[in-house]
C-alpha cells in the first residue's frame, strides 16, 4: 500500500481543520482540468447536503475535483448545512481555478451537527492548490472509525493507464447507491457516458454487494474521475481493472467492519435470477444469528437455513437447497461430529465462505460482510462521546 501514487494528471492536498480532533479530516483531489466524471449516491431519504450538491454537480458528467470532510456528515443540518457546503465548494473552486459546479463534495461522520465553519473558513483561507500525489495520505484523511486506510490500484491491460481507488467505511454500511465514501481516479481516456454505465455496473457487483450492519448511510458516495492523460483504452479491459480495484476496496471495507474479526463471503447460485441470488445472500450476511455464529466459529448451519427460509420466495424449496461452509456440504447431508470439529477449525480463520445452491435456475451473486462482535456494540454505544 505504501508508495501508491495517484494517476498522472491528479494531485492531492490533505490536512487537519479540527473538525473533531487532531487527525487529518480534509482531503482535496483535483485533476489538471475538467474531466469526465460519474457518481453513485445513497438512496436514503435523509441524504446529506454533500450528496445532494454533488449529485446536482454531476448532471453534466464532468468535474475537476473532489473534496472530502471527515468526522462530520453534514446531514440533517437544513438550509445552513447546504449553504456551508456551497461555501466550501466555492472556496475550493477559487483555489484551483474552476467553476463551483465542477467541484464535488463528500462528508462522513456524526449526523445532525453543523460544520465548525469558523475553523473551516480559516483553513480554506490559507489553502493552496494541491501538489502531492500520495494516495495513502488521501485515504487516511477520509477515515472516521476505520482502523486503517484503504487504497487499491490496478493497471488497465493493453495500455499505460492506471486506476487508483480509496475508500472509507466500517459502520452504517449497507450501501444503496450506491458512513461509505469511495473515490476512483484514472488517467485513462473514457467518455462520460461510457464511464457512467461502466461505473454503475461495477458498483452493483462490489460496493452494492457489501453489508456490515444492514444500515444504509445518509452519506454514501462513490465517484470516479477519468483524466485521460494515458489516452484511450479498451472498454472491457478498463471495466476489469475498475472491478479489481472496487472489489479489493469492498473486501477491505467488509473486513474492517466495526468490531469485525472475520471477512464473511456468501455466494448464492442456482437462483431464479441474479436479483434473487443477491437478495438471499444479503439476508444471510445480514443475519445477526449467522454473524454471531461466524464470530464464535460455530458451524451452526441451522441459522443459515433460517435466513434462507425467511426470504419467503415461493420457488425456494428446502428439498432442493444445498448449504456449504467453505467447500463442506452441511445440508441436506449433514456432517458428523468430526466434520463439525473440522468446520469449527475452518471458521476460526480470518475468512469464512458460505455457499448456497437454491436449485431453481442459473442466477448467482456474491456478497461480503463480517462477523458481529461485542466490539461493534462498544464502538457504536460510545460513538458521539
Amino acid at each position: 500500500m505504501n508508495g501508491v501514487e495517484l494517476p498522472a494528471g491528479f494531485t492531492a492536498h490533505v490536512g487537519n481543520i479540527g473538525i473533531k480532533d487532531g487527525t487529518d479530516d480534509f482531503v482535496l483531489v483535483a485533476a489538471d482540468h475538467v474531466v469526465p466524471a460519474a457518481g453513485v449516491f445513497t438512496q436514503s431519504r435523509f441524504a446529506g447536503c454533500s450528496v445532494e450538491l454533488s449529485r446536482a454537480h454531476l448532471v453534466d458528467g464532468q468535474a475537476r475535483a473532489c473534496v472530502v470532510i471527515s468526522k462530520n456528515a453534514n446531514v440533517a443540518t437544513g438550509v445552513d448545512g447546504m449553504a456551508n457546503a456551497r461555501e466550501i465548494v466555492a472556496d475550493v473552486a477559487k483555489v484551483i481555478g474552476c467553476a463551483p459546479e465542477d467541484v464535488l463534495i463528500a462528508s462522513t461522520g456524526v449526523i445532525g451537527r453543523q460544520y465548525p465553519m469558523d475553523r473551516v473558513r480559516r483553513y480554506l483561507a490559507a489553502l493552496t492548490p494541491p501538489a502531492a500525489r500520495d494516495a495513502l495520505a488521501a485515504a487516511t484523511g477520509i477515515m472516521t472509525t476505520d482502523t486503517h486506510p484503504k487504497v487499491a490500484e490496478a493497471a488497465v491491460a493493453g495500455s499505460g493507464a492506471r486506476i487508483v481507488g480509496i475508500a472509507k467505511g466500517v459502520g452504517m454500511i449497507e450501501p444503496d447507491m450506491a458512513t461509505l465514501i469511495t473515490l476512483f481516479f484514472t488517467d485513462a481516456a473514457v467518455d462520460a457516458a461510457t464511464l457512467d454505465v461502466t461505473f454503475r455496473r461495477v458498483i452493483a457487483r462490489t460496493f452494492n454487494s457489501v453489508s456490515v450492519d444492514t444500515d444504509t448511510s445518509t452519506s454514501d458516495t462513490a465517484i470516479v474521475l477519468a483524466g485521460g492523460v494515458a489516452g484511450p483504452v479498451d472498454g472491457d479491459a478498463f471495466e476489469r481493472a475498475l472491478d479489481e480495484v472496487a472489489l479489493t476496496l469492498t473486501k477491505m471495507v467488509a473486513r474492517d467492519g466495526e468490531g469485525a474479526t472475520k471477512l464473511l463471503e456468501v455466494h448464492v447460485d442456482g437462483a431464479r435470477d441474479d436479483a434473487q441470488a443477491k437478495r438471499v445472500a444479503k439476508v444471510i450476511v445480514n443475519s445477526p444469528l449467522v454473524k454471531t455464529a461466524v464470530h464464535g466459529a460455530d458451524p451452526n448451519w441451522g441459522r443459515v437455513a433460517m435466513a434462507i427460509g425467511k426470504c419467503n420466495d415461493a420457488d425456494i424449496d428446502q428439498r432442493r437447497v444445498v448449504i456449504r461452509f467453505g467447500t463442506q456440504e452441511v445440508y441436506p447431508h449433514p456432517v458428523d461430529e468430526d466434520g463439525l470439529d473440522a468446520l469449527a477449525v475452518y471458521m476460526r480463520g480470518s475468512d469464512v465462505r458460505i455457499h448456497i445452491s437454491l436449485g431453481i435456475a442459473n442466477g448467482a451473486w456474491t456478497v461480503w460482510g463480517c462477523d458481529l462482535s461485542d466490539g461493534y456494540v462498544r464502538i457504536n454505544a460510545d460513538y458521539t462521546t
